[in-house]
């Protein structure tokens, strides 16, 4: 009942919304004369603030045109290449020369709310250096009831039927939440010795164990019940979308939940989005704008998927206490031999706190001292981690040292490479 009341909400708002799109353009336009003037912005401002605030924010691009490869700008093109009802592998096609062999990178982006864009900083710091393929999660609301549920074995399995068609030589790097998900995958993988196991994990800010320096985020979801959230949160989609009369636990209310955790801080943003278009100050109130497009579009989570996720990771530990279980098969990362582990945190990661990931070094207790790397990166948060110049200047080197020296393919590679370079000398003697 809950999402139908909020559907009729934004309904309801509908003519205010559009009210205020024609006061911002009306005021805002360059042949007004009153526009220049410091009542013209105060109204456009106001009127740009309503309609941002009762509108649905749409999916957000990639928009990710092109890269540099060796100092030269190359072109990019976004290919999915495999899809299934709830997710879509997303490639990102550099026209670079077809015998250049990158290491082949999945980024499994987080099913917890915001689209996969929210990697989009991620991406285009791997695209280099890298072939990059991306978990694109569809919004749960489009996805008709009769493709069935979508649990946390489903996930899994996504991650393997992923793995699979990749192939062999595959790296996989999970940001936060997927972090579990992927090491389970790669668990059973390992398990039943499949040739296809990646070939390293990179685990960026992922709840492992949450039971190490619990977090507020760890503690909510630690201190009500699972018939709290399926009774409270869990809601049915309203008949006008596809996916009518699934059970999901609703963007809107996840995103109620992220702000809530920061109002004043929100608040404040928005105050500060209106004063610097009364003033005129259109770079700052551009970032702002970028910033919360993102943020602000949210997506359906299955609830099966999501209720799953609560009980086996943040209220019963079952995978650091050697309990968990997909379909019937035990989960075991201390089988894992042939896929390097590297576990990032953020020094002040107030979602996952600091030893959550590095427990995956302990699970994965066959692994060499060889095949491990952990980092801790002072002064950054969980959004840092993957996220903005840090990420690019201080965690993406290590990340890309790491896959390199564990890529089979960049090995033999720079091999070739150096036998090449040998022979030339050896001619020029």
């Amino acid at each position: 009942m809950l999402y139908q009341l909020h559907e009729m909400q934004h309904a309801a708002l509908t003519p205010v919304r559009l009210f205020a799109e024609a006061m911002q353009t009306i005021y805002s336009n360059p042949f007004l004369p009153v526009a220049y003037t410091r009542f013209g912005r105060t109204l456009a401002a106001g009127a740009e603030l309503v309609e941002r605030t009762t509108r649905r924010y749409d999916k957000p691009q990639f928009d990710l045109a092109t890269t540099v490869v060796n100092g030269e700008t190359v072109a990019i093109h976004e290919v999915v290449v495999y899809d299934t009802p709830f997710c879509e592998l997303l490639h990102f096609q550099r026209k670079v020369d077809a015998s250049r062999r990158d290491p082949r990178v999945l980024v499994v982006a987080p099913m917890s709310g915001h689209y996969a864009t929210l990697l989009r900083g991620t991406v285009e710091t791997l695209l280099p250096d890298h072939d990059v393929y991306i978990t694109d999660w569809i919004d749960a609301r489009e996805v008709p009831h009769s493709a069935g549920p979508f649990s946390l074995d489903d996930y899994i399995d996504t991650i393997v039927e992923f793995l699979h068609f990749l192939g062999a030589d595959t790296h996989v790097l999970a940001v936060c939440q997927p972090s579990v998900p992927v090491l389970a995958a790669v668990s059973l993988m390992a398990a039943e010795n499949d040739p296809r196991q990646p070939s390293s994990m990179v685990l960026m800010g992922g709840p492992i164990d949450t039971r190490i320096n619990p977090t507020k985020v760890n503690e909510m979801a630690a201190s009500k019940p699972i018939s709290w959230f399926e009774n409270t949160v869990v809601q049915n989609v309203p008949f006008i979308h596809p996916g009518r009369g699934r059970r999901v636990y609703p963007g809107f209310l996840q995103l109620q939940g992220f702000m809530s955790m920061n109002p004043e801080r929100h608040v404040g943003e928005h105050l500060a989005l209106f004063h610097n278009m009364v003033r005129g100050d259109g770079d700052s109130a551009e970032q702002h704008r970028q910033f919360y497009d993102e943020y602000l579009a949210v997506m359906d989570l299955p609830a099966e998927y999501y209720l799953e996720t609560v009980r086996t990771v943040f209220q019963e530990h079952l995978l650091p206490r050697g309990m968990m279980q997909s379909r019937g098969r035990k989960v075991d990362p201390g089988l894992i031999r042939h896929s390097a582990l590297m576990t990032i945190e953020g020094e002040k990661d107030d979602i996952t706190g600091v030893g959550q990931t590095e427990a995956a070094q302990t699970l994965c207790s066959s692994l060499p001292e060889s095949m491990r790397v952990h980092h801790v990166q002072a002064r950054v948060g969980h959004y840092g981690v993957f996220n903005g110049r840090r990420w690019r200047e201080e965690i993406y080197p290590r990340v890309r040292q790491f896959i390199r020296t564990h890529d089979r393919l960049a090995v033999l590679a720079d091999e070739a490479a150096q036998c090449h370079d040998r022979d030339r000398v050896g001619e020029s003697v």
